[in-house]
């Protein structure tokens, strides 16, 4: 089947669907058929022939000019059912911060997504809502990563946030990468603007594995040179360690890659 990914926000995450021998071109908007019915979205990548053996969804079609004027119209209507749903999560005291609203485009069902410390019991503000848009209700509570990526920001390297900016996935990040990088524990360094791991930790982590390659840890007690010594640190972008003899020689040392050692040997 030729597949083409969809988005259905900007930057954000992409999905697999059967293009439905359509004519599909780059940044296409479509409507799709999906489990919460039908929606409207973007082609954001034209994937070819793909045998996985998996049943994708397929697009419906490439989306008229009526469809996209009604796409904007279930976007302006979902703006101002945000603001209601928060007008009367006030009015019932709950502690909810609403984030985003969304209809599917056929409008059967509508989408909340809150921000809340703690669980909420909101089904009576559900069947308020239910009562007042005459469709099928879902809140769904988020965490603070979706908050930064909603509302975006500046990160500690002076550029807008990787979350708001490209980053499709919200990957867990992990401590494993952050000592697979070689990097301090410091909350203040590790941390982005919500308080949790930075995602670049995710996604360079790849190529931080691939330098690692044939680097010895801090500590380990090695031969370099016809002397033994201890690794006093590593550099791994750079791919450098400095090793300390144990006859007082501190020496940085270059680690090259395979494909280096054999142009130099040609």
């Amino acid at each position: 089947m030729k597949c083409v990914s969809i988005e259905f926000k900007t930057n954000g995450k992409q999905y697999t669907f059967d293009g439905n021998n359509l004519d599909l071109k780059l940044n296409d908007y479509v409507i799709v058929e999906t489990e919460r019915g039908q929606q409207f979205g973007k082609v954001s990548a034209i994937l070819g022939e793909i045998n996985d053996n998996k049943e994708h969804a397929k697009v419906l079609k490439i989306a008229s000019k009526k469809d996209i004027e009604q796409n904007k119209k279930n976007i302006e209507e979902a703006s101002l059912a945000l603001e209601k749903a928060q007008e009367i999560a006030n009015d019932y005291s709950l502690d909810m911060k609403f984030l985003d609203a969304y209809f599917t485009f056929d409008k059967k069902q509508l989408f909340f997504q809150f921000l809340a410390d703690n669980r909420v019991d909101f089904r009576e503000l559900a069947k308020s809502l239910a009562s007042i848009y005459k469709t099928r209700i879902e809140l769904r509570q988020v965490g603070v990563r979706d908050k930064a990526k909603e509302i975006s920001g500046i990160g500690p390297c002076g550029r807008k946030l990787c979350c708001s900016n490209f980053l499709n996935d919200m990957d867990s990040v992990g401590i494993a990468q952050v000592k697979n990088q070689n990097l301090a524990l410091n909350p203040n360094k590790i941390n982005g603007l919500c308080g949790r791991l930075l995602c670049c930790l995710k996604f360079e982590d790849d190529l931080y594995t691939e330098y690692r390659k044939n680097l010895p840890e801090v500590g380990d007690h090695i031969a370099y040179n016809n002397e033994l010594g201890t690794v006093l640190s590593i550099d791994i972008p750079n791919r450098k360690y400095v090793f300390l003899s144990d006859n007082g020689n501190k020496i940085e040392v270059k680690v090259p890659f395979k494909n280096e050692r054999s142009k130099k040997g040609n």
